[in-house]
């Protein structure tokens, strides 16, 4: 285990003098920003194709309660 610890040292004594020479006063999303706009995206994408779908199945025509129509033809009747 001391070996791996020397080698992660040495590699974070390497990469921070690469960190430094970012700009300290700029943000950006970076790769992780990237990777859940991506599948926050397609989860969107999946529920609009599925909604389209099920849209596509539903009758927009009401048909009459056939109580209804009895109560409207005995009104006709009356008045």
């Amino acid at each position: 285990m001391p070996d791996m610890s020397a080698s992660v040292s040495l590699a974070v004594t390497h990469l921070v003098p690469l960190a430094k020479e970012i700009d300290e006063n700029k943000v950006t999303p970076g790769v992780l920003g990237f990777i859940v706009f991506a599948v926050m995206a397609l989860a969107v994408w999946g529920l609009m194709k599925s909604m389209s779908k099920h849209m596509g199945k539903v009758d927009f025509k009401e048909a009459p309660a056939e109580g209804d129509a009895s109560a409207e033809a005995a009104e006709s009747r009356q008045g």
